[in-house]
């Protein structure tokens, strides 16, 4: 494994995903795959992408803020945040995710 990263060397020696440390980037067609640490206490305030993001938790925790309603995301959690959805993001606690975000919806996805 990589210094200080929940992934393996392989992961960490993608390119990095610009404006954010501890995360690496993977073009695949259709989408970019993020993979991502933060640091108890990041969050990160209301924002959109023009891409559908949907992510799953490997460690720690999510509290997604998506219309005023904040769930927690914790290990082996899924979420989806729709293209153009203003949403917010606090970590409690070291956290490390896999995000997708997909340029255009999966072939039989509405």
């Amino acid at each position: 494994m990589a210094k200080n990263s929940e992934f393996p060397a392989p992961i960490v020696r993608l390119p990095p995903l610009a404006g954010h440390e501890g995360a690496w980037k993977l073009d695949a067609e259709g989408c970019e795959v993020v993979f991502a640490t933060y640091p108890a206490g990041t969050t990160l305030p209301p924002h959109s992408h023009e891409t559908d993001n949907v992510g799953v938790v490997t460690r720690g925790a999510i509290l997604l803020t998506v219309d005023g309603n904040t769930e927690r995301i914790g290990p082996g959690d899924w979420y989806h945040v729709p293209a153009g959805k203003e949403h917010a993001a606090e970590f409690p606690e070291d956290t490390t995710e896999v995000e997708f975000w997909f340029h255009e919806l999966p072939r039989g996805e509405p």
